[in-house]
């Protein structure tokens, strides 16, 4: 480690509190009855209800989704024997990963003590607390004693991530090796370095896989392991000891068509990945530096398919790809173990997880850009952020503990179970379900003015099998859109998923710059401009479209100038009857609940009409998301306290839209506090209009709304959704450059059933 990576390490743990975990009430106790609840008399009432039956514990208490990391400090994290104070950072660490990609709860428990037997004991007395243990980073031999009795002695899961986990990982990782490679794993050599507790439990995965166990030499620090060797010898390893004549590892890799490596730097050298056999799989797992570096490797083998434990390299062979999951599906069902068949479900969900393209992969693509994720030597297994595992393994796992009999509470309904785990994906999960049920109910033509994009293209997948979508419309070079979707593995074809529109070779070329020249004439477009913008600017071209009915919504932008897009888009949409300017809202979704905001991109400081006009149509939006809009029109004055032209606009405003929608829930002018917070708004106001927390925060102008929407977004890690175009004549978003994949899906959704309310009115006027 650097000394500047170091200082900023102890930084980040040092502020701006110590460590990296904290407990937080998941109650409100925010009043004396509040307190009557959390503690006593009411409190009584569940451990009442647990006498009864102790399987309330899991209905009543955080129980059932609570692990505690345990260790005693004895191999830790590549750092060895120091200690369970000094594991305490890397516990830490565990658990908030448990939190951040499974939604589990964790204990960090450092328990100091060495003896087998006495460590046993003190954590099976924990059971009452738990619903799983993570026994983490006890060193070998004394590790696998310790998980057997404990697995005897407990009616709770209970896993040695560092055996299994790293078990599950590299035999997926294997499994997709030798299906690139083309070779049976029964029929395969495979040469392992290292005997400590990953690399027994990965034989042992492997093995329960198919490989032959004849076909298996394995290597310590002492050399081969051989029939009859006695020195640095236990039960674990004698059970793969070998009739060979081989001692060293250069004896053993010879012809070897698989090298796991679970040991130490720089034990395979380059002479000895020659010897191995044709197409070899190398696995150098040790960390932070591996048995053999990949570039070694390919200097001298270019046929070679690489992993190891880094995530500065392909194939990162990650703990975290499993001990979530398999735990979230363990706890789902109140598993009494993670028995064989749970952890090999997990190992065949994650390989075949990687034969797959991603159909929704917002999350990977933040963190690992336009890489294709489809089988290949450099993707044998999913990303760490991969949205899918969250679905598929839980999934997998508690089938798994249910085909088993270990699971005593059964999941009758695998498809609501599916769209719980989902919510973990994003955020956006509860909030999106009704829009989204409404677009699969009711598909529209999406068109998609920037179809060359790599977000735009993945998205358009997912609305396609998602059926939010029918036969939607992209604009781009076919050559260039047919390219993308071959490197990144999309399963979407042109002119049969989707329609491509060319810009230099447009069926509806000639309809579509006459029908701009008529718009704009009067504005300074002559003929030969009309046509030079209709095939040169794509958000242009796709407004047309729009227009001329060839499609029912139009999504753009993402490139360029945002202001510019939306400037096309009115010259060509118009606006609706009775509008004078449009608007952009947008919806933020934060760990304390979701709010929209108004208006984040369009009006510098609009006037009281303009403030009322935007804030009906913002209205309207909200409900379309099922969400009964609650409005507060804020200000730096609390109900007239102060008089400036910002307060007087706002409270002018609440009169106009009291005026034009009487049944509206609006209040105002207020600030932000008062309007989140009734309690503190009856202290100030207690007639208010409102009730409960508003969910449509309307600014006094764009410097406000676009300030506090980013300043949100970032400091609450906030999922987006937007922005949200208000206004228009017909229905269109416009998109900015930060747009992720899950954001455009989310407005796909959104521009659906614009569509469908669009087309509803136009059928009611008719």
């Amino acid at each position: 480690m650097s000394d500047d990576l170091y200082d900023q390490a102890l930084h980040y743990h040092r502020f701006p509190y110590p460590g990296k975990i904290e407990v937080i009430s998941s109650k409100p106790v925010a009043n004396q009855r509040d307190l009557a609840f959390a503690y006593t008399p009411g409190v009584a009432a569940t451990c009442n209800a647990i006498v009864d039956d102790p399987a309330n514990s899991a209905y009543y208490t955080t129980r059932g989704n609570l692990v505690a990391v345990v260790t005693n400090g004895t191999a830790v994290l590549g750092l060895g024997p120091i200690g369970p104070l000094a594991a305490k950072p890397v516990m830490e660490g565990k658990g908030v990963l448990f939190k951040k990609f499974a939604g589990i709860n964790v204990f960090d428990l450092e328990i100091n003590e060495r003896d087998p037997d006495k460590l046993i004991d003190i954590i099976a007395s924990l059971e009452p607390s738990f619903g799983g243990i993570n026994l983490e980073d006890i060193k070998a031999p004394e590790c696998f004693y310790i998980e057997r009795q404990l697995r005897e002695r407990m009616k709770v899961p209970v896993f040695h991530d560092d055996q299994h986990g790293t078990a599950i990982i590299a035999a997926a990782a294997v499994l997709n090796g030798l299906r690139l490679v083309d070779k049976p794993i029964a029929e395969i050599k495979l040469v392992a370095s290292g005997a400590g507790a990953a690399g027994m439990a990965c034989l042992d995965m492997l093995v329960s896989l198919g490989l032959n166990k004849q076909n298996i030499l394995v290597c310590d620090s002492r050399g081969v392991i051989y029939t009859g060797r006695e020195g640095g010898m236990d039960a674990s390893k004698a059970a793969y000891a070998a009739a060979t004549e081989a001692r060293t590892l250069a004896d053993a890799i010879n012809g070897a068509d698989v090298f796991l490596g679970v040991s130490a730097p720089g034990i395979l050298t380059q002479e000895m990945v020659k010897l191995m056999a044709p197409n070899p799989l190398v696995l150098a797992l040790a960390n932070p530096t591996p048995e053999i570096m990949p570039d070694l490797v390919k200097e001298v083998r270019p046929d070679a398919v690489m992993a190891t434990g880094r995530s500065d390299f392909p194939n990162q062979v990650n703990n975290a790809l499993c001990f979530p999951y398999i735990f979230r599906g363990a706890l789902d069902v109140g598993a009494t173990t993670i028995n064989e068949e749970m952890k090999k479900a997990c190992v065949y969900a994650l390989a075949d997880m990687a034969m797959t393209p991603p159909s929704d992969e917002d999350e990977v693509m933040t963190f690992y850009g336009d890489q294709a994720l489809k089988l290949n030597p450099d993707y044998l297994i999913p990303k760490p952020f991969d949205p899918r595992l969250i679905v598929e393994l839980p999934i997998a796992v508690a089938r798994a503990a249910m085909d088993s009999g270990v699971a005593s509470r059964p999941i009758a309904d695998f498809a609501a179970y599916r769209d719980q785990l989902s919510h973990f994906v994003s955020r956006t999960g509860m909030i999106m379900r009704p829009m989204i049920e409404r677009a699969r109910a009711d598909p529209k033509r999406v068109i998609f003015a920037q179809g060359e994009e790599v977000r735009v293209l993945r998205a358009v997948q997912v609305a396609i099998v998602d059926g939010m979508v029918k036969y939607p419309i992209l604009v781009g070079r076919p050559q260039r859109v047919q390219e993308r979707i071959d490197e990144l593995g999309l399963h979407i074809q042109i002119n049969q998923d989707f329609e491509l529109i060319d810009p230099q070779n447009n069926p509806y070329y000639h309809e579509c710059w006459n029908e701009y020249h008529r718009l704009l004439e009067r504005r300074g477009v002559d003929p030969s401009g009309a046509r030079i913008r209709v095939n040169t600017r794509a958000t242009i071209l796709g407004a047309l479209l729009l227009r001329l009915g060839y499609g029912d919504v139009l999504l753009c932008g993402m490139t360029g100038s945002y202001h510019r897009h939306v400037d096309h888009v009115i010259d060509v949409l118009g606006l609706a009857e009775g509008v004078k300017t449009p608007a952009t809202m947008n919806l933020l979704i934060g760990p304390k609940g979701s709010v929209f905001i108004c208006d984040t991109e369009v009006n510098h400081n609009p006037n009281a009409q303009e403030i009322a006009d935007m804030t009906l149509m913002a209205a309207e939006e909200v409900k379309r998301f099922g969400i009964f809009p609650k409005v507060a029109l804020l200000s730096h004055s609390n109900f007239g306290s102060q008089t400036g032209p910002q307060s007087r606009k706002m409270a002018e405003a609440l009169q106009l839209i009291r005026q034009s929608a009487p049944d509206l829930e609006v209040e105002g002018e207020m600030q932000a506090d008062l309007a989140l917070s009734e309690g503190l708004r009856k202290r100030v106001f207690p007639n208010s209009a409102l009730h409960g927390s508003a969910n449509l925060l309307i600014m006094p102008n764009l410097d406000a709304a676009n300030i506090a929407y980013n300043l949100v977004k970032m400091t609450t890690d906030g999922v987006a959704i937007g922005p949200l175009m208000l206004g228009l004549a017909r229905p269109a978003h416009v998109l900015n450059k930060s747009a992720t994949v899950r954001r455009i899906v989310n407005m796909t959704a959104v521009a659906v059933v614009d569509a469908q309310v669009t087309k509803q009115i136009e059928l009611a006027t008719n």
